[in-house]
């Protein structure tokens, strides 16, 4: 049978663009892509790239009152310029988008800028009309925030529409305990917006290592983060001069708005996953094998869909993967392990490996972790407090996971998770020499562990 091209990928984000542009410029395969929304993903147009330009914009007021500290008088932050700052980041986002858009013209990948649904398992059909035959599918389209099914739900934004705000509310109600809810969380508060954050769980960032997030919790309250947790939010209604809360502490007042950030789903909602007999998960998610293949041999998944490891560099490296698998005769498994990441709240959080619940259900371990004042913000009179830890096996030495709660600590884990991906040791950090003076130098001075288990 003769197909229309060797591969059909449905969506423009990181993965899918990766995967089209190697197959189409090394492998020389015949390659369309069909993007429905803007080209770049959850990413580029509303996630990565745009929050941590506000990561940037929401720091400033920190950094000038610590200029005066240091003995810059007369800086003065002012208010914050949310329009100025607003049409530089599209503009910003309008060139990044004109990027991949010719980054895939110039790989040779036929692009359409329309929503494809699945027909068969070697077909696509655009909301045109038009239908392609494929010889292989790349279902690469992401995911999307998640609501809660609750009176008056409407009236909440979502992270994907942070971005789209004429100005910034006075006072906001985030409701969530992930990384979402507390980067925005951190990010509005730094920009000058009351915010109050509510979660229903014990504590925010589950999931991650407990001490951290403890640590993290502890310092957004004292910048300003009015957090509570072990409350959850029963209704929404819209006023005169905000939206009415109710939650289930009994507590109940008025914000300039509500931002949903309670998780976030797979795009498969009318994919016509049911044409080709792929079965969803239970969160919607498209299963595949470790070669990101789906029950159908033609049909493969890589990215947030899939619900495996939802980050933009996880998606890239699987779209790299199968492009050596399918097009270059590779078998190539996407690496999951040892994946580093990081949460950028103020101060942000790094991590890569096991937390150190996860470890001691797996083996004995030791355990190494500090806390202290770092030298820069301890001199502008900041209460912040660093923390470093180790999670370290008994048996092996070899170090399991590390945690770093600090400023930049995006950067320090980055290259924390080289040393944990060679297999370092504990005794490997100990004979590593410090740079003086730096707060990343208590990862190789700490000798004594602080409990074992």
């Amino acid at each position: 049978m003769k197909f229309d091209y060797d591969l059909f990928v449905i969506g423009g984000g990181s993965g899918g663009v990766r995967a089209a542009r190697l197959a189409s410029a090394e492998a020389k395969a015949r390659v369309a892509l069909a993007e429905e929304d803007r080209m770049g993903g959850t990413c580029v147009i509303r996630g990565c790239v745009p929050k941590k330009l506000m990561v940037f914009a929401s720091g400033y007021h920190g950094h000038i009152e610590d200029a005066r500290a240091f003995g810059w008088r007369q800086a003065r932050s002012g208010k914050f310029d949310w329009p100025f700052f607003h049409a530089k980041l599209r503009a910003e986002l309008d060139r990044l988008e004109g990027i991949y858009r010719e980054t895939l013209k110039k790989a040779g990948v036929t692009v359409y800028n329309n929503r494809a649904t699945l027909v068969d398992a070697h077909t696509v059909m655009l909301d045109d009309g038009r239908r392609f035959t494929a010889k292989h599918i790349l279902v690469a389209v992401g995911g999307h925030p998640f609501k809660p099914d609750m009176k008056g739900a409407k009236h909440a934004i979502t992270s994907n529409e942070v971005f789209l705000l004429d100005e910034l509310p006075k006072s906001i109600l985030i409701v969530g305990g992930g990384y979402i809810a507390c980067e925005f969380a951190c990010i509005l508060n730094g920009l000058g917006v009351e915010v109050t954050q509510i979660y229903r769980g014990a504590q925010i960032l589950r999931g991650f290592d407990g001490e951290a997030r403890g640590h993290v919790a502890e310092l957004i309250r004292e910048r300003g983060v009015n957090l509570h947790v072990g409350t959850d939010i029963l209704e929404i209604r819209e006023g005169d001069d905000g939206f009415w809360v109710k939650t289930t502490d009994g507590g109940h007042r008025t914000y300039g708005q509500v931002l949903f950030a309670t998780g976030r789903v797979p795009n498969t909602a009318g994919l016509g996953l049911e044409n080709v007999g792929i079965e969803p998960g239970r969160r919607g998610e498209i299963p595949v094998d470790d070669y990101s293949q789906t029950s159908v041999p033609s049909i493969f998944a890589v990215g947030d869909v899939t619900n495996r490891i939802n980050l933009t560099p996880v998606a890239i490296r699987e779209g790299a993967a199968f492009v050596d698998t399918v097009f270059h005769g590779n078998p190539t498994k996407p690496d999951h392990e040892l994946v580093a990441s990081a949460i950028f709240t103020q101060p942000e959080m790094g991590t890569v490996g096991l937390s150190e619940e996860d470890a001691r259900e797996q083996e004995p371990i030791e355990v190494y972790c500090n806390s202290f004042r770092a030298m820069q913000t301890g001199f502008a009179g900041r209460d912040d407090r660093v923390m470093m830890k180790l999670v370290v096996s008994q048996k092996t030495r070899k170090v399991l996971g590390c945690h770093i709660v600090s400023e930049q600590a995006g950067e320090l884990i980055q290259l924390a998770a080289i040393a944990l991906k060679m297999g370092a040791t504990k005794e490997d950090f100990d004979r590593t020499v410090a740079v003086h003076p730096t707060m990343a130098e208590e990862l190789v001075t700490m000798k004594t562990p602080v409990r074992t288990a």
